[in-house]
Parts: structure tokens; C-alpha cells; sequence
């Protein structure tokens, strides 16, 4: 053993160990979930979660400006023998050992970059396309990792991931209503806002009636039929993926029965779901990712990207 590979391999601990830490702390659903993988994935699967959760904090939490983006861009793509960042080495070990496309990564840059400048979004395609952005390109820079079924190429699983990951994002975006407000973000779009005659100076008020229950309602059932879309492509991974990412889409998909629970109250109240709910939700969830066929033809709806 090199004294190289014994760095990269000390390095490598380090940042895996800070990975585990940062996907418990900052997303449960997705550490209960990537529990499931066998241990190498799951460990590349919390390397990349690190990245994308670094790339996000970036923006929201030190507030950067488009050079400090320009600066993570170029700095993300470092190999990992020159990587001296500890929350991107692993990333980068990961990203060459598997042979990840780093187009995605400049397209979830971009995406997060984008939450700089815009504050709202017009249309469903407009916000479509950043939820493809941030969201979609995580299961795009997934796929190589978690492994296909046989027979399965990237070019046929990749419009089930990315319908996932729009789900996963208009999730977030329906459950983190009110603290994107206080940020000053709206997120669903203009056009479905007028659509029940609401404005974005409602949003910010926390208006909770008739008017603002149903554009959630209609929001939550256009998730719920991006789940329904995405689902059938967890069949085509590798059998060894398809319980860890059966269990991430169906316990985020969770928190839209937890947004009806609440009463649509999302200016002040987080839906979520406990520890307790997730393992009672699991029989049934393994059981339905079971049950899964992969789709015998090109899916019928469009993505954009």
C-alpha cells in the first residue's frame, strides 16, 4: 500500500464518517432510508449526499455570490488526489471510482445557483425545470452508484429518476412553504396562485382558507402523480438498490399525508414523520417496491432536461 493510498484512505474514513453525521442531522429520511444499502454504496450514496448538501448550504446559509459559486464549481471538480476539501473528497473519490457524469454536477449547481437570483417562478414548467436542477440530477449522479438491473441501460431508468426527483422536490417545496417565505422565496408557481386567486403577498401573510387549502390540495395531487410516474423505474436498478430507493421515494412521499394531517398548515407548522412511522410504514413499503414491474415501454411523459 502506497503512503498515497493510505492518505486517500484516511481522508476517505473522514469524510464518510462526516457524511453519516450530516445525512442523520440533516435529512432522517434519507439516512433510514440509505440504511438498506449494502455498505459500500450506501457510504458512495452519503459522499454525494455531503456534496449536494454543501453545494445547497452554500447559497442558503453563507449567502454566496455568483464568484463564490464560480470558485465551488471549479473547486467540485478537483480530482481526489488534489482535493482539499474533506466534504468533497470523498465526493470526488466516489465520482472517479464510478465513473459519474459531471454534467450533472454543473447542472445542480446551476440549479441551486439559480435560488440567488430567482424568487419566483411563473410557471409549472419553470418550476419543472429547477426542480429537474436541484433534485432530479441527485438521482441522475445515483444511478451509476446504486447499479441497474441486467439488461437496463442509464438512457432507460434515467426519465423514472428524474420524474422522481421532481416529486421529491415539489414535496419539499409544498412542506417548506412558510421558512421559504421568510426567506423571501415563493416557490409554486405565479400562474397556479392565480389560479385560486391568491397572491404572493398572501403567501407571505401565512393566508390559510378556502382559496389557499385548495391550491395545496391541487399541488399535493400533482406530487402524488409524479410518485406515481417515478415508481415503476425503481424496478429497472440493480435488486439490491430498489428497498433503499423504494424506501426514500415512499417515506418522502409520506409527508404529503403528514401536510393533510396538519390541516394544510404550513406556514407554521413542518410536516414530518417520526422514527416510529418510518419503521411502521416499512412492511408495507418493501412489500410494495416488491410488487414492482419494470415498465415493457418508454414512459409517456416528458421531463425536461
Amino acid at each position: 500500500m502506497t503512503v498515497d493510498t493510505v492518505i486517500t484512505a484516511a481522508t476517505l474514513a473522514r469524510a464518510l464518517r462526516a457524511a453519516n453525521a450530516l445525512t442523520r442531522k440533516h435529512s432522517r429520511t434519507f439516512y433510514f432510508a440509505t440504511r438498506l444499502l449494502p455498505a459500500a454504496k450506501r457510504s458512495a450514496i452519503r459522499a454525494l449526499y455531503v456534496f449536494c448538501r454543501s453545494t445547497d448550504d452554500l447559497v442558503d446559509l453563507q449567502q454566496a455570490s455568483p464568484a463564490d459559486v464560480a470558485a465551488w464549481r471549479a473547486q467540485v471538480l478537483l480530482p481526489s488526489s488534489s482535493q482539499p476539501d474533506a466534504r468533497l473528497s470523498a465526493w470526488a473519490h466516489v465520482r472517479e471510482h464510478y465513473k459519474v457524469n459531471p454534467r450533472f454536477e454543473h447542472e445542480l449547481i446551476d440549479g441551486v445557483a439559480l435560488d440567488l437570483t430567482n424568487r419566483r417562478y411563473q410557471t409549472w414548467a419553470e418550476l419543472e425545470r429547477y426542480c429537474y436542477l436541484v433534485a432530479s440530477t441527485v438521482g441522475l449522479l445515483s444511478l451509476p452508484i446504486i447499479g441497474l438491473a441486467s439488461g437496463v441501460a442509464e438512457a432507460d431508468a434515467a426519465p423514472y429518476a428524474i420524474r422522481l426527483g421532481i416529486a421529491l422536490q415539489l414535496t419539499n417545496i409544498l412542506r417548506d412553504v412558510g421558512e421559504d417565505a421568510a426567506r423571501g422565496h415563493i416557490y409554486i408557481p405565479q400562474a397556479d396562485l392565480h389560479a385560486f386567486s391568491l397572491t404572493s403577498q398572501d403567501i407571505f401573510d401565512g393566508v390559510h382558507d378556502a382559496r389557499f387549502v385548495a391550491l395545496m390540495k391541487f399541488e399535493v395531487a400533482r406530487a402524488r402523480q409524479l410518485y406515481r410516474e417515478a415508481l415503476p423505474g425503481i424496478a429497472l436498478l440493480a435488486p439490491a438498490a430498489r428497498p433503499a430507493v423504494g424506501a426514500a421515494a415512499l417515506l418522502y412521499a409520506a409527508i404529503l399525508d403528514r401536510i393533510e394531517a396538519i390541516g394544510w398548515r404550513v406556514h407554521t407548522r413542518r410536516a414530518r414523520t417520526t422514527d416510529l412511522e418510518k419503521l411502521l410504514r416499512m412492511p408495507g413499503i418493501l412489500a410494495q417496491v416488491q410488487r414492482l414491474q419494470a415498465p415493457r415501454c418508454a414512459p409517456r411523459f416528458t421531463t425536461p432536461g
